[in-house]
């Protein structure tokens, strides 16, 4: 059976993009265009894995991987960090959600900036998917 992968972005041409690299890849590919629907279709779906932006108008990446990564429930589910801020950034930001009580997270185990070749966004989806 295929394995499900959520797609996580409010770019149009970048869902489209890892759409076209998980179907060549017999992977079933689900989208959100924000974090609010991202968690909606991960609550309903129950993905593989999760490939998700950082900045995102609703309902950011950031807040999205701190609750899969906080959640009991979700946080067996792999996130792949797929997005245009520096990893430094992202590290910053979740320090700074530290400090208002939301506690340490783990960092992400893949964190890919953009643009990646379609090879290299393959090899980091088979890492988390065996």
């Amino acid at each position: 059976m295929s394995k499900k992968v959520l797609v996580v972005d409010d770019d149009q041409d970048v869902r489209s993009f890892v759409v076209t690299v998980l179907e060549e890849n017999q992977y079933i590919p689900l989208v959100a265009q924000d974090g609010i629907e991202g968690l909606e279709t991960i609550q309903k779906e129950k993905p593989d894995l999760v490939i998700l932006d950082v900045l995102m108008p609703r309902g950011s990446g950031i807040r999205l991987y701190r609750k899969l990564k906080t959640d009991d429930e979700l946080s067996k589910i792999p996130v792949i960090m797929f997005t245009g801020i520096a990893l430094r950034s992202f590290l910053k930001s979740q320090k700074v959600l530290d400090e208002f009580g939301g506690g340490e997270i783990p960092k992400p185990d893949i964190y890919l900036e953009k643009p990646v070749e379609p090879e290299e966004l393959v090899q980091a989806i088979e890492k988390k998917l065996g």
